[in-house]
């Protein structure tokens, strides 16, 4: 069944390689084009702002979330289909996970990996079962995903953790890959593997 509600998590500011910027652009434009709502942090600056901007003017619907302490910081965008001003980090990240039915990561920076994390983990415990990917804008996430290996070659964490985060250079083929991707019942954390 494909997404109708995604969260993306993302720089708040564009990075070095104009990549980054043309791909938020880009899967901007396709949520739009597929009827995809996108959930994000609610600021108008960096990838955050580029990704709702892009959403908005194809004619697609955005929902923000931002705490009250960096409405101005991250400059609140008031563009959006609706913007959510919210107590904290905690209550953002919550509110976000909430409304969306999956996930995915475009570069960014410490922020956009503990969301993506936390999110990640949440689904290791079986708090939700929904897709994760990552966006693999030139390569950007390429060391990660070789580390998350690594994670696993060091039984920390299991093959099956590993599968539910997607992973594709392309947007369309990341949200294929999510669309499809089926829970399994050997993520649950406290389960143990026979190794």
């Amino acid at each position: 069944m494909p997404l109708r509600s995604i969260c993306v998590f993302c720089g708040a500011n564009t990075g070095a390689n104009p990549a980054y910027q043309a791909a938020a652009s880009e899967l901007g434009r396709i949520f739009a084009a597929n009827h995809i709502r996108l959930i994000y942090g609610g600021g108008a600056v960096g990838l955050m702002g580029v990704v709702a901007d892009a959403c908005m003017a194809a004619g697609g619907e955005v929902i923000g979330i931002i705490p009250q302490s960096l409405k101005n910081s991250e400059i609140g965008h008031e563009g959006l289909t609706r913007l959510e001003v919210v107590d904290g980090m905690h209550a953002r990240k919550a509110r976000m996970a909430e409304l969306a039915e999956g996930f995915i990561a475009l570069p960014g920076g410490l922020g956009t990996l503990e969301e993506l994390f936390e999110v990640w983990t949440w689904g290791q415990l079986g708090y939700h079962s929904k897709p994760m990917g990552l966006l693999d804008v030139h390569g950007f996430y390429s060391k990660l995903s070789h580390f998350l290996d690594h994670l696993v070659d060091e039984r920390f964490v299991r093959q099956e953790q590993r599968a539910m985060l997607q992973r594709s250079e392309s947007p369309l083929e990341l949200l294929e890959l999510m669309s499809a991707w089926q829970p399994s019942a050997d993520t649950r954390w406290g389960k143990r593997s026979e190794a």
